[in-house]
């Protein structure tokens, strides 16, 4: 069965179209969040591994080592299997550090470009050959489906055949497709769907190659277990490579596979949504590998059968060819075509990247104009380009010369020598770089000594220089060659690594890449003090445009705000910028911004650790305690909210000054959150915090008692006490814990108390006052009552009475007083009283004093206004009402008095045009002794005695200051009185 070949390509080109389609409408958002990153989809994105040697060149390699291919299922599918313990340690490195390639995560271990550089270049030699082999398995099956003869694979035309332009045309249309679409980073997401759906259509073709090989060929099972019961010799084979040991090496190579290969590592590790993503992995994707194997060795079997012409490797095509079946011949063609371009595909966006990241970029600065992410798109398409274009030429130099399971065996051996420098990543803190490169160059000198020059020249033997002993080389022995190749490279990179020294950075990196997540936590401190900073620095390397992206970025990510400046908070942004630079431009380049812009200040000794670091780690990991450690933590928490819940306000800092906790007492207090002042340093509070702390850290004492604070416009009264604690000797280092304890209330207490005290003196006085003021006062008036019985003329008998009248006021004075310092009423007996009257007659008394500021006295009190109470001493609260207002008014000004009824009382306010009384004074003005007239002029009792009068009449004393809104001016004093039997308008 033969097909034209404008209508395979018309085929291919509709598939790769429709790729094209799923991974623009992942990125669009057309396919819904729920399926583009289900689980399901990031695990068939790992079939990537699943290439067209898989699909074609596996029925090969399982002819040649029957049961021993399975090695290739069980060697990727076991790391996976074990994934929690071999790849998720790798994985959250991978993702914490945003390390994209195998070459980053080397760089970021060994702290060495010149190893990066170096792993950069082995693995693009070593996946070459892998190339080649994808655009060989697509050119022959389109030329073994579009051609009558079969035995024109095994003959090569010189010059560029027909079945090359293929090849050509072929990796011209999928390095537009990966340039266009895989080279934008923003775009990657849409290739994680493109790939599960190439790993779809391979499964389902190969499901049914597969089904029609058992019950197309061989009727059913049954049928199948009486050919193979015939074929004795046929189960021979599947037995007798085993038994030769080829099966061992085999799984070794495979292993490699699952994290050397650096687009299994991109997707498998590097791109993984989540953490639980791996863990179903670790049984999913072995799952996915065995429906993968089931059908290989039916189909093998059934070419057998059938008696095909075509080469062992190419069975998966032509059993269905056979068949007579144009739908399952197409469905077969599209599956390898599938698992070839997927692989093509992510290789070279793999390789492309290392090459930018290792090669070309390391050095590089961007000036202020300048569009880094287009610079870097384009960068990363011409590099896609032209690896596709090496692969090509690899080829073409090889012209067909080997067979698909050949060119996979040393694409998979090359691999195999980077995985003693991986996996050291991890369980082996010794190694060095020095080690890793020694290693790493004799393996591969071996490796390419052995395989790929003898494939790319033809020779099959290898004469030392000096001597007439020749050595086999070539893929035949391929064993041997891996073998050897990764012993000297296991044993140079261990005993190098054992016998020289590691620097100090070697060491950091390696106590980063330990599995113990506590294991560096230093607290070190940046010399950078904004969020603007790291802006203006940042731009020198990056430019302007992209520095502001790239910081606002980290900023969202990290929820922190655009003018944070917490020292914490600063250190997460640089970690996360270098993070996000490193999957930018790699993690050479990034080291080497960040560390130039954004160094750490030097510390005497060793940095002390970052307890905000160790909090959330451990919150982190907390599931994953058990035995001690559970308790340790649980011990850990129980003392921490001890501390959190304490009633008193407490707050710890670092000895670099940092905040380092700050419970919730201290919120309550301050009015600040924790989650706003962690990490930060006292003077980034607001104030009055950060100079009330600041200057309490600073000094002398450690305990300040009622220090006064205003809060939210009020007073508050704070003791303070400190303490420290000793962290490190060596280099005397303290922490310091902070009590704050609001002492208010106890201060108003104290002040009521000592008011009483007060009153008490004001009443020993006035008993005092009164004997002594009594006799002259009793004298004053008996010679008053002789003058007026004395004399005829009546303004004698006025002025007399005049002087009776104030003797009596002198004595009703003392009386009031007495009455107030004892906090009691009177036992004065309440009368009617006419409040207009009472006004008046205090009016009419302020009016003899002369030499006081000359107002005008408006009484507006309606008439029959009445209250019961106590006349003489109302008299005394008028006033003292009045005359206060007279004082604060301008000259000539007016001081009216208004009265009515509301609600069962009657109200009499006194307004006068005065500047008012301020705010801050007015719940001050009825403190007895308290007076804002000039010395002399005030005793400060006048108010206080309104104030008790007015109590005991059983009213209430309001202030409204200022009494005229628009003008800013006034005071208004209102007397709330009850309304007497007879009191009504």
């Amino acid at each position: 069965m033969t097909f034209e070949i404008g209508h395979l390509a018309l085929f291919g080109t509709l598939y790769i179209a429709c790729i094209f389609f799923v991974a623009v409408a992942t990125s669009k958002g057309w396919i819904p969040k729920k399926i583009a990153f289900h689980p399901a989809t990031y695990i068939l994105s790992l079939g990537v591994s699943v290439s067209a040697w898989s699909f074609y060149g596996v029925v090969d390699l399982a002819w040649q080592y029957g049961y021993g291919i399975l090695a290739y299922y069980l060697g990727t599918g076991a790391m996976f299997l074990f994934g929690p313990v071999a790849l998720e340690p790798l994985a959250k490195l991978a993702q914490r550090y945003q390390l994209t390639s195998p070459a980053d995560l080397i760089v970021f271990r060994y702290h060495s470009r010149g190893a990066g550089a170096l792993v950069t270049l082995f693995m693009l030699l070593g996946m070459l050959p892998l190339i080649s082999l994808q655009i060989q398995a697509v050119a022959e099956t389109l030329q073994l489906l579009s051609s009558e003869s079969a035995a024109a694979l095994a003959l090569p035309e010189s010059g560029l055949s027909s079945k090359d332009f293929i090849a050509a045309a072929y990796c011209v249309m999928l390095a537009l497709f990966t340039s266009l679409f895989g080279a934008s980073r923003e775009r990657r997401a849409g290739l994680v769907s493109a790939m599960a759906l190439e790993s779809v259509v391979k499964l389902v073709a190969l499901l049914a190659v597969g089904g029609y090989a058992i019950y197309g060929v061989f009727g059913n099972m049954g049928g199948l277990d009486s050919w193979l019961t015939e074929q004795s010799d046929m189960q021979q084979l599947l037995y007798a490579p085993i038994k030769e040991g080829s099966a061992h090496t085999l799984l070794l190579v495979f292993i490699a596979t699952a994290v050397a290969m650096p687009h299994i590592f991109s997707m498998g590790v590097a791109e993984r949504p989540g953490r639980h993503y791996l863990r179903i992995a670790s049984w999913a994707f072995p799952l996915f590998l065995l429906l993968m194997a089931l059908p290989i060795f039916p189909i093998m079997w059934a070419g057998f059968a059938l008696d095909v012409s075509e080469p062992v490797q190419y069975f998966t095509l032509a059993v269905p060819r056979a068949s007579g079946s144009s739908t399952l011949t197409i469905i077969a063609f599209l599956g390898g075509l599938s698992a070839a371009t997927g692989a093509l595909v992510m290789i070279s966006l793999a390789l492309s990247t290392m090459v930018m990241n290792h090669w070309l970029l390391p050095g590089t600065r961007w000036q202020s104009d300048d569009d880094m992410y287009r610079q870097l798109q384009w960068l990363r398409r011409a590099l896609v380009a032209a690896i596709f274009a090496c692969g090509f030429a690899f080829y073409l130099v090889l012209n067909n010369r080997f067979s698909l399971s050949d060119l996979a065996l040393t694409a998979f051996i090359a691999s195999l020598q980077f995985l003693p420098g991986i996996f050291a990543v991890i369980y082996w803190p010794r190694g060095n770089r020095l080690g890793l490169i020694t290693g790493m160059i004799a393996g591969m000198l071996v490796w390419a000594l052995g395989l790929l020059l003898p494939s790319l020249f033809g020779f099959a033997n290898l004469s030392l220089p000096g001597s007439d002993i020749s050595v086999p080389v070539g893929v035949d022995i391929w064993t041997e060659i891996t073998s050897l190749s990764l012993g000297i490279n296991t044993l140079l990179f261990i005993g190098v690594s054992i016998l020289t020294r590691r620097s100090k950075l070697e060491d950091y990196a390696a106590s980063l890449c330990a599995e113990d997540p506590l294991a560096e936590t230093l607290r070190q401190e940046l010399d950078v003090q904004s969020t603007a900073e790291f802006r203006l620095r940042l731009a020198e390397s990056l430019g302007s445009a992209t520095a502001n992206k790239e910081v606002n970025k980290a900023l969202r990510q990290l929820n922190l705000a655009d003018d944070e400046r917490r020292p914490f908070a600063l250190r997460q942004l640089r970690n996360k910028l270098e993070a996000n630079l490193s999957g930018l431009v790699g993690t050479v380049l990034a080291g080497q911004v960040i560390g130039r812009h954004f160094p750490f200040k030097a510390s005497p000794g060793r940095a002390p650790r970052d307890i905000h670091l160790i909090e959330s780690r451990l919150s982190r990991y907390k599931n994953q305690m058990t035995g001690l450690a559970a308790e340790l933590n649980n011990l850990r928490l129980h003392h921490r909210q001890m501390l959190e819940d304490l009633p008193m306000a407490t707050c710890t800092l670092g000895q670099d000054g940092e905040i380092l906790m700050w419970n919730a007492a201290m919120h309550e207090i301050t009015g600040i959150a924790a989650s706003n002042v962690i990490g930060a340093k006292l003077d980034y509070l607001a104030e009055p915090w950060g100079s009330l702390l600041r200057n309490f850290v600073e000094g002398k004492e450690d305990t300040v008692h009622k220090q006064p604070v205003e809060i939210s416009g009020g007073n508050h009264w704070l003791s303070l006490h400190k303490t420290r604690v000793s962290s490190d000797k060596k280099f005397r280092r303290d922490n310091m814990i902070i009590l704050l304890e609001d002492v208010t209330e106890t201060q108003l207490l104290e002040q009521e108390l000592l008011h009483s005290e007060r009153l008490a003196s004001i009443g020993r006085l006035a008993a005092g006052v009164a004997h002594e003021i009594g006799n002259p006062v009793t004298g004053i008036a008996c010679l008053a009552q002789n003058l007026h019985y004395d004399s005829d003329n009546p303004d004698v008998h006025e002025t007399a009475d005049q002087i009776l009248s104030q003797t009596q006021r002198i004595s009703r004075i003392v009386h009031s007083l007495v009455s107030f310092s004892h906090s009691g009423g009177s036992d004065t007996r309440f009368e009617p009283v006419e409040l207009r009257e009472t006004v008046e007659e205090a009016v009419q008394l302020l009016s003899l004093q002369k030499d006081k500021t000359q107002v005008v006295f408006e009484n507006r009190i309606p008439q029959g206004l009445r209250t019961e109470g106590d006349n003489q001493r109302l008299i005394q609260v008028f006033i003292n009402l009045l005359s206060n207002a007279r004082d604060a008014s301008p000259e000539n000004g007016a001081v009216t008095i208004d009265g009515h009824r509301q609600e069962g009382m009657i109200c009499i306010a006194v307004t006068d045009e005065g500047p008012g009384i301020p705010p801050e004074l007015q719940d001050r003005i009825l403190e007895p002794f308290f007076t804002t007239k000039d010395p002399g002029k005030g005793t400060g009792l006048g108010l206080a005695m309104v104030y008790s009068i007015v109590e005991d009449h059983g009213g209430q004393l309001e202030l409204t200051s200022p009494a005229n809104p628009e003008k800013g001016c006034g005071a208004r004093f209102t007397v709330q009185l009850p309304q007497g039997p007879t009191g009504h308008a």
